[in-house]
């Protein structure tokens, strides 16, 4: 083989290593080109994710404002019942005290 036969010969080999490149790499970008459909269809799931996201961030605060004036309503349910609690010990104290003083009035009669 002579010096121009092997250049040839190389030539020929490197123009068919770089066409199956170039031939490898537009079927690639071919089958995993991303078309207009897929696109919108993309951002219709974005729209909604965003849109869910904002109704998940809206139902967390409704919860957490209902959660607040819940646990509102319930230290002042407690605090009535306290003071009824209070109240009902004070009356029925006074009731046994006025229990007394008649039972000691009618023993004095």
């Amino acid at each position: 083989m002579s010096r121009t036969e092997f250049i040839v010969v190389t030539a020929i080999i490197l123009f068919v290593a770089f066409a199956l490149g170039w031939f490898a790499n537009w079927l690639v970008h071919r089958l995993t080109r991303v078309s207009q459909a897929d696109l919108g269809e993309l951002d219709n799931m974005a729209r909604a994710m965003h849109d869910a996201e904002q109704a998940r961030d809206q139902a967390i605060a409704y919860l957490q404002e209902r959660e607040a004036e819940m646990t509102n309503q319930l230290h002042q349910t407690e605090a009535e019942l306290r003071a009824a609690m209070d109240g009902l010990r004070d009356a029925r104290t006074e009731a046994e005290e006025l229990r007394a003083h008649i039972e000691r009035m009618n023993q004095q009669a």
